[in-house]
């Protein structure tokens, strides 16, 4: 089923990892795609990809965090079905361990810099439409403060846009655990394999997640039209423990 056929699709954060993979599994269903990111020289490669197997693919170079540039890519942007939010630092630390600077840092681009995406993407979405934040699972507050209160941030922004735009457009967030993704491509080899490991024992499933298996969880969320306000977590079961 083609239910994205046709469709604008925009995915901020798009360029590399789970926000180029949910582009691509769009593209396969005929949409018509929009990727912003920081980094030009991977938008190019992602363009050049996609246009190659025949999608209609435009790129933008934008840092989110920049939210001057974030207002004025929205007041030039034609509407669009579908938006896809991959923003989000992380970190690691409790609140008596992290500097403020760190926590400050992460919560201004976990939660509010999507809280603006939320206010500006609801005035360029078509009905019918959908808007698909990045939260996360699989850590404490004790382990990654700030990152474990912007996912929670995160999920009231959801539950809160649900309701105001309702019921023209759905909102909700895709919740993943770590999973290795090109996100981690400049942390040590070593460190690395060490976290893998360590969520692998963690994870009821015994292993970590692929990207495909993050990404559909958004083309999923895009296509079904009665769910909203909702967090999936695709997390192999981590939070059971």
């Amino acid at each position: 089923m083609n239910e994205l056929s046709g469709k604008r699709i925009l995915v901020i954060g798009g360029s590399s990892g789970i926000g180029l993979r949910v582009a691509e599994l769009a593209a396969e269903q005929g949409a018509k795609l929009t990727l912003a990111g920081r980094n030009a020289e991977r938008l190019a490669q992602a363009k050049t990809a996609l246009a190659a197997s025949g999608a209609e693919v435009e790129t933008v170079i934008l840092d989110a965090h920049d939210h001057a540039a974030l207002e004025a890519f929205f007041a030039e942007t034609a509407a669009f079905d579908h938006a896809v939010s991959m923003v989000g630092d992380v970190m690691g630390g409790g609140f008596l361990s992290a500097d403020m600077a760190t926590i400050r840092r992460v919560m201004e681009s976990k939660f509010f810099t999507n809280v603006l995406i939320g206010k500006l993407a609801a005035t360029k979405l078509n009905a019918g439409g959908s808007l698909i934040f990045t939260s996360g699972t699989g850590g404490r507050a004790q382990d990654a403060c700030a990152s474990y209160t912007g996912n929670l941030g995160i999920q009231a922004l959801v539950e809160g846009l649900a309701v105001e735009l309702a019921p023209d457009v759905r909102v909700n967030t895709v919740a993943p655990t770590w999973t290795p993704t090109p996100f981690w491509r400049d942390m040590p080899p070593e460190q690395f394999e060490t976290i893998r490991q360590r969520f692998e024992t963690s994870i009821p499933l015994h292993r970590v997640a692929t990207i495909d298996e993050l990404a559909s969880a958004y083309i999923f969320l895009m296509s079904n039209t009665f769910i909203t306000g909702q967090k999936l977590a695709v997390d192999g079961g981590i939070m059971l423990g």
